[in-house]
C-alpha cells in the first residue's frame, strides 16, 4: 500500500506507540500535538494511511466535533488486526466524526480495502472484489468514488498514478517498494497535458523551471510511504514500512521493520535535542528550499526548478541519490530474509540501522551543487 503525503505541517517524522493491543510505528507531525497518526503499521500487520476528500461531505454539516482522521488512523494502529476490525471501529465512533476522508487499509490476512468516510456515514471499497478493482488496485487522490460527481481535487494526480501503473502491468514490472517510488512517488507525469518532464523535449527547450501544478510530488508533500506486507501464513510483525521523508524527488527511502518498532532508524525519529524533527526531513527541506523552491516572492512559490532535481548531464540531486538508494534496497534484501525466516534480531537490525543511517547522511553532505 502507498501513500503520499500532503499538508501543510511539512515537518515529519516517524514514531514508536503502544496501544492497547498492538505496538505500532506512524507517520506523525514533528510538533505533535497529541495522539495522531497519518499512515502507520501496528504488530499484528494492520496498516493504514488516508487521503482528504473533498466532495462526500453533507452539505450544510459543519460539524466539526469528534476525532477527526488523524486521531482515528491512531486509534486504529493500536486497535485493529484486519480490515473487519476497522470496520467495527468505525461503528462505534460517536457521530458526527470530525471526518471527510478515504482510509485505505490491508492486514495480514490478504483484506485490502477503501473506506469513503464523512461525519455520520462510511462505504468501504474491498480490493478484493472484482467488480470494483478488476485489475486488482485501487487508486485514490483527493475525491471519493461516490461522492458527489466533478466535485473534490486529486483528477488529474489520479490518472498520472493509474497512467504508470498501466504501463508497469503492460511491461510486466513488479511492484516492489522501489518501483513505487519512482514511478509514483516521483513521477513529474501529467496526464492533462501529457507531458513527462523525465522523458519531454519540454526539458530542454524550457530553462528548467516548471509549475507546481498536478504532478504526484508538489511543493506540499511530506512524505511517501510503502507498506510492504507479508506473504501468507507469514507472521504480521514482518510487515516492513518504508518512507521517502519530506520531497520524495530528493529524498532517498528508508525501510523500518514493525518487528522491532522500538529500534528505527536515527535519522527518522525525534532528535535527541530540540527541534523535534527528525534529521532526514531536515536535510532534504533544506535542499528542497534552497535549489527546488528557492522563490519566494510574488508567485515565485509556485514554481519549481526541476533541473536541480533532474537533468541530462546527470548531476540532479535525485541522480546523485539514486546509487545510495539502491545500495539501501539492495542490503535490506538479505535483512529482510532473515526477518522472514525468524532469524532477525534485534542487534543486527540496530547495526544495520547505523549503516543506512551512515549512508544516507554522509549522501546528503557529499552533495555537489548544480
Amino acid at each position: 500500500m502507498w501513500k503520499n503525503r500532503d499538508t501543510d505541517e511539512l515537518n515529519n517524522r516517524i514514531g514508536h506507540f503502544k496501544g492497547p493491543r498492538f505496538d505500532f510505528i506512524a507517520l506523525v507531525n514533528s510538533p505533535n500535538k497529541g495522539r495522531e497518526a497519518w499512515a502507520g503499521a501496528n504488530a499484528a500487520g494492520f496498516c493504514i494511511m488516508n487521503t482528504a476528500s473533498y466532495n462526500i461531505h453533507i452539505i450544510g454539516d459543519n460539524s466539526t466535533e469528534g476525532d477527526g482522521e488523524g486521531r482515528v488512523m491512531f486509534k486504529a494502529l493500536g486497535l485493529c488486526k484486519t480490515v473487519a476490525d476497522f470496520e467495527r471501529l468505525l461503528d462505534t465512533l460517536k457521530k458526527p466524526m470530525a471526518i471527510e476522508a478515504n482510509f485505505g487499509v490491508i492486514d495480514a490476512e490478504g483484506g485490502a480495502a477503501y473506506f469513503e468516510v464523512n461525519n455520520y456515514k462510511w462505504i468501504k471499497r474491498d480490493v478484493n472484489d472484482p467488480a470494483i478493482a478488476p485489475q486488482g488496485y485501487i487508486v485514490y487522490t483527493n475525491f471519493s468514488f461516490t461522492g458527489r460527481a466533478d466535485e473534490g481535487h486529486g483528477y488529474i494526480r489520479h490518472d498520472n498514478a493509474d497512467y504508470a501503473i498501466q504501463n508497469g502491468l503492460k511491461n510486466g514490472d513488479a511492484f516492489t517498494p522501489q518501483w513505487i517510488f519512482n514511478n509514483l512517488s516521483r513521477s513529474y507525469y501529467n496526464s492533462f497535458i501529457g507531458a513527462d518532464l523525465y522523458k519531454s523535449n519540454i526539458t530542454k527547450e524550457s530553462n528548467g523551471w516548471f509549475i507546481d501544478q498536478d504532478f504526484i510530488p508538489r511543493e506540499s508533500t511530506s512524505a511517501a510511504v510503502v507498506f510492504q506486507g507479508v506473504k501468507p501464513g507469514e507472521s504480521g510483525d514482518n510487515t516492513i514500512m518504508w518512507c521517502a521523508m519530506s520531497y520524495p524527488p530528493i529524498s532517498i527511502a528508508v525501510p523500518m521493520f514493525v518487528k522491532y518498532p522500538d529500534a528505527l532508524p536515527e535519522i527518522m525519529v525525534k532528535q535527541t535535542e530540540a527541534p523535534s524533527n527528525c534529521k532526514m526531513c531536515d536535510m532534504v527541506l533544506a535542499l528542497k528550499y534552497k535549489e527546488i523552491f528557492p522563490v519566494k516572492r510574488g508567485n515565485g512559490y509556485k514554481y519549481f526548478n526541476f533541473s536541480k532535481v533532474f537533468n541530462a548531464n546527470g548531476t540532479g540531486y535525485e541522480q546523485q541519490l539514486w546509487p545510495v538508494e539502491n545500495q539501501i534496497f539492495n542490503d535490506t534484501e538479505p535483512v529482510i530474509s532473515l526477518l522472514r525466516k525468524g532469524k532477525l534480531n534485534k542487534k543486527d537490525l540496530e547495526v544495520f540501522n547505523d549503516k543506512v543511517c551512515s549512508m544516507v547522511t554522509s549522501a546528503y553532505a557529499n552533495l555537489k551543487s548544480n
